[in-house]
């Protein structure tokens, strides 16, 4: 089966933003806790040195080529996981990396359909009112002691919004195994673990950091 996945790539004039630390409850996430997540982001895409973790002021910056654009993270070894029954089929939810890289963060997991029976996955992983429904944009991480949920890193460009993360087929076919990814504005060095909220497939609390 064909699979797509979303690579991190700018162009001259993108916009590109993570949504940091969207707060949970009542709770709001500060100026410049936004701040630090754009020029993060900007950096990322610009693929400059961060000395002293400092971007150029702004919000818009001339990125990289597309040649030059990072692939997706290699998966690596199991941290966590958990079988899940979704659908009518039965899975297998692996999380194979959260890494800290600068101010970014990178979710690595895959899902096995161990079963014999089709998962249609359609749009629940998604992020749909954002138009991101065939992408894993609905996978947050939350920090449960400081109150923050971190989304998927997004970009914009001529109006439109992708996700700084997989794309996916509707269906996961028997023995199928899936490989998906997401990256994240990266959580204050003090945070070692973290929970994942993942869509469909439940929650992993205290994941490690590395």
């Amino acid at each position: 089966m064909r699979r797509k996945i979303a690579l991190a790539v700018a162009a001259p004039g993108l916009v590109m933003a993570l949504t940091a630390c969207g707060a949970l409850g009542d709770l709001r996430g500060s100026g410049g806790e936004e701040r630090q997540a754009q020029q993060a982001a900007r950096t990322a895409a610009s693929g400059a040195p961060s000395q002293g973790e400092q971007a150029p002021p702004g919000t818009q910056e001339q990125a990289r080529p597309e040649s030059q654009a990072s692939a997706p993270p290699q998966q690596g070894e199991v941290i966590a996981t958990r079988q899940v029954k979704a659908g009518g089929a039965e899975l297998t939810v692996d999380v194979t990396g959260l890494r800290r890289q600068g101010r970014l963060t990178t979710l690595s997991w895959t899902i096995t359909n161990t079963g014999d029976t089709k998962w249609n996955m359609s749009s629940l992983m998604g992020d749909t009112p954002a138009y991101l429904g065939l992408t894993v944009a609905g996978v947050n991480l939350v920090d449960p002691v400081n109150a923050k949920r971190y989304r998927p890193a997004r970009t914009v460009t001529g109006g439109a919004t992708k996700c700084l993360c997989s794309e996916y087929d509707i269906t996961t076919e028997p023995g199928e195994v899936l490989p998906l990814y997401a990256s994240y504005a990266a959580p204050p060095p003090d945070v070692q673990k973290i929970n994942i909220e993942f869509p469909i497939l439940g929650v992993f609390t205290d994941v490690p950091i590395s």
